[in-house]
C-alpha cells in the first residue's frame, strides 16, 4: 500500500477531503503533516526564496516535513480550477519550485487542473493521478465520485457555520451534531484566503480570540457559491483569480448585510493579487458613513501582542457602535 502525504496548507483547507478521500480509494495511505508549528515554519523560510509569500513559505515546511515518512508527495499543480479564472501563478509552479528547492525528495503525484483548457481539466487529472499509481480505471472513477460526493457534504457543513477542520470531523463521524456555534454579540466577516483564516498558527489564534471576546465569525465558505458569484460580478470588470473573486464576493455581500456588525480581512505580506483585493474592499468598507474594517497583513515577523491590542480595539469600537 503506497503511503502518499498531503501537505496541511495553501488549499488542504479547501480540498483536502476530496484528495483523501480519492487517494484512499486507490488503496493508498494518506498521511497529512501536523499543524503548523514554528520549527515548520523556520524550515519553510530554510528553503524558499524572500521574496516568497508567508503560506507558501510554510508549504515548504510542512512538505519538508512529510518527505521522510512517506512514499508520495500529492502536489497537484492548479492552474485553473474554474472556468474564466485562475489561481495564483505561484500555484502553477508550486511542484517545481518544491523539486528544486527540497533536497531528496520521494516522488511527485503532481498531476495538472486546468479548466480552462480543454482536455486537462479535472478528469485528465483523475487519469493522470491514477495512471501514476497504476490503478484500475473503473477503480479510479468509482473513488473518485464517492470522494466528490463527500466533499460536497463537507462543503454544506461550512455552509452550516461550521469551520473546515470541525466539518471534516463531523464528516467522519468524530464530531457532535454539526450545528453551527452559538451566536455572540457581535457578528464579524472574516475574508481571507482559507490557509490565512483557518491556519491558527499563522493567525496567531485568531478565531480562537474572536470566539472568547464573544464575537460570532463568519467566512467566505459559510456562504452559497451563487451568493458570492453574484455579488463578485457587479465590478465593472470581474477579477480572474478564483480566490480574489472568494474573497471579494463575500466582502461585498458582508457590507450589505444589516446583521454583520464589521469586517477583518486577512492578507500576505508579498501577495500581489491580495493588495489589489484588499484595496477594493477597505475602498468599498469606506464609502458613505464608513463601515468597521480591520485589515492585518500576515508575515513571518507578525507579533501576537501588536494582533491583541488591535483586535481589542476593533470589538471595542463595534461595541461602542452599538450603544449609540
Amino acid at each position: 500500500m503506497p503511503v502518499v502525504g498531503i501537505p496541511r496548507a495553501l488549499l488542504f483547507y479547501h480540498y483536502y477531503p476530496l484528495w483523501r478521500d480519492f487517494l484512499e480509494g486507490l488503496g493508498c495511505q494518506v498521511v497529512e503533516s501536523g499543524p503548523t508549528s514554528r520549527r515548520i515554519l523556520q524550515q519553510g523560510l530554510a528553503a524558499a526564496v524572500d521574496e516568497t509569500c508567508l503560506p507558501v513559505k510554510i508549504f515548504y515546511g510542512h512538505v519538508w516535513e512529510l518527505k521522510d515518512r512517506v512514499d508520495y508527495l500529492f502536489l497537484p499543480r492548479l492552474v485553473s480550477v474554474q472556468k474564466g479564472a485562475y489561481i495564483c501563478p505561484k500555484f502553477l509552479g508550486l511542484p517545481d519550485m518544491v523539486r528544486h528547492s527540497l533536497p531528496q525528495l520521494p516522488p511527485l503525484i503532481a498531476p495538472t487542473i486546468n479548466m480552462n483548457r480543454r482536455g486537462r481539466g479535472l478528469l485528465a487529472a483523475v487519469a493522470e493521478t491514477a495512471a501514476l499509481l497504476k490503478a484500475d480505471p473503473w477503480q479510479t472513477w468509482a473513488a473518485f465520485m464517492r470522494a466528490w460526493r463527500r466533499w460536497r457534504r463537507w462543503q454544506d457543513l461550512q455552509r452550516r457555520g461550521l469551520f473546515p477542520l470541525e466539518a471534516q470531523e463531523l464528516l467522519d463521524g468524530k464530531g457532535g451534531g454539526g450545528e453551527k456555534r452559538a451566536g455572540g454579540r457581535l457578528r464579524v466577516g472574516v475574508l481571507g484566503h482559507p490557509y490565512n483564516i483557518y491556519d491558527g498558527y499563522v493567525n496567531m489564534g485568531l478565531l480562537r480570540r474572536l470566539d472568547e471576546m464573544g464575537v460570532e465569525v463568519w467566512t467566505p465558505e459559510m456562504l452559497p457559491s451563487h451568493t458570492i458569484a453574484s455579488h463578485a460580478r457587479r465590478l465593472p470588470k470581474e477579477l480572474f483569480w478564483t480566490l480574489g473573486r472568494s474573497v471579494l464576493g463575500a466582502a461585498s455581500h458582508f457590507l450589505t448585510d444589516p446583521g454583520i456588525d464589521g469586517i477583518i480581512h486577512l492578507i500576505s505580506f508579498g501577495c500581489g493579487p491580495d493588495s489589489l483585493v484588499g484595496e477594493l474592499v477597505e475602498r468599498r468598507a469606506q464609502r458613505g458613513r464608513g463601515f468597521p474594517f480591520l485589515l492585518l497583513t500576515l508575515d513571518e515577523h507578525s507579533g501576537e501582542a501588536g494582533l491583541t491590542t488591535r483586535l481589542e480595539a476593533f470589538v471595542d469600537t463595534l461595541e461602542w457602535r452599538q450603544e449609540e
